[in-house]
């Protein structure tokens, strides 16, 4: 069962691999068009030995699934990654009842509560339209696949040209046959890159953001679109100019709202801050276990370093926000 394409979550080698219809597209981009692979609508079940297996949207980005296990009368939901803010470019996170949850936990600390995610794509905008009247382009950093089409969907595409890394243009495909409508763009490159310097809006994963293409562009203002930004430290170690918080994981309320809605009696909590959530769960009463995370990949939103101790996100929580800066800067 593979949750989503990202690559701690998808990998090569399997005998067989079952997901959903719209993560199928996805997966056979990363991981091959050989790839042994059985798609779900959502809600469709599967019987599977002894257990009755389905698949519910996780929002966390296209085709996001959580999988749902029944077996004799008990149900668990396993969420792997999911988000509950709206995002028109995923399918809507749907809780699900069961006894037993399994929730992540990337940002399971109260200092992570998301901005209005349109108010950010305000910001992104607002930053791109100063840079492009300086004459200088915008680099904003973002995963291929969820992140980059989750930005490139709220670009005002008014203000100028919007490149993309060609990792990023691979995954545009999928979105188009799900039905995905997001603006035209061009493949980044060094011809297109010094065609349209001083004013495109650049979208590139972290791993490429230095590449042949940069010096092209000439002036650059650079920035980063993860909930992460939300920490000033992790802004000013990623030495970008600026830091847009937009996660596509849940933030402290949508963790809390998620595991209130599955009804759940019991629930594991894994990656992140494991330990600091279930402790919180277990105060309130409920049965909560952690559950040791074996294996980090692409991971989504790792954080730019160590993570910083939870004392003092708690203590500064409030004044802890990203620091502005010139646009242009």
């Amino acid at each position: 069962m593979v949750t989503h394409g990202h690559s701690d979550h998808a990998s090569r080698g399997h005998a067989s691999c079952l997901c959903s219809r719209t993560c199928g597209p996805i997966l056979r981009t990363r991981l091959g068009a050989e790839l042994p692979l059985e798609t779900l609508e959502f809600g469709e079940r599967r019987r599977v030995g002894d257990v009755v297996l389905s698949l519910h949207p996780a929002g966390h980005v296209l085709g996001s699934a959580q999988v749902r296990i029944e077996h004799a009368g008990d149900v668990w939901v396993v969420s792997g990654d999911y988000k509950v803010q709206h995002d028109a470019t995923a399918e809507a996170f749907e809780p699900v009842p069961c006894r037993t949850f399994i929730t992540e936990s990337t940002f399971g600390l109260p200092i992570f509560r998301w901005p209005d995610p349109a108010l950010v794509m305000g910001q992104i905008n607002e930053w791109w339209r100063a840079n492009a009247e300086a004459g200088v382009a915008s680099v904003i950093s973002a995963y291929s696949l969820g992140k980059a089409q989750r930005v490139l969907a709220g670009l005002d595409v008014e203000i100028g040209p919007v490149l993309v890394h060609s990792a990023v243009a691979a995954m545009l495909g999928a979105y188009a046959e799900a039905g995905v409508t997001l603006p035209a763009v061009e493949t980044l490159s060094v011809q297109s890159a010094r065609r349209h310097k001083g004013r495109a809006m650049v979208i590139a994963p972290p791993a490429a953001e230095n590449g042949p293409w940069l010096r092209a562009l000439g002036t650059v203002s650079d920035a980063s679109a993860s909930g992460w930004m939300l920490v000033r430290g992790n802004r000013r170690r990623q030495s970008v100019d600026r830091g847009f918080v937009l996660s596509d994981h849940a933030d402290w309320p949508g963790l809390l709202w998620a595991i209130e809605q599955t009804g759940a009696e019991r629930v594991g909590v894994t990656h992140g801050s494991s330990a600091a959530l279930c402790r919180w769960l277990n105060e309130q009463g409920r049965e909560a276990f952690v559950v040791p995370t074996r294996f980090r990949g692409e991971g989504e939103e790792e954080p730019a370093s160590e993570e910083p101790a939870r004392g003092a996100l708690l203590a500064h929580a409030a004044a802890d926000q990203p620091a502005q800066k010139d646009a242009a800067g």
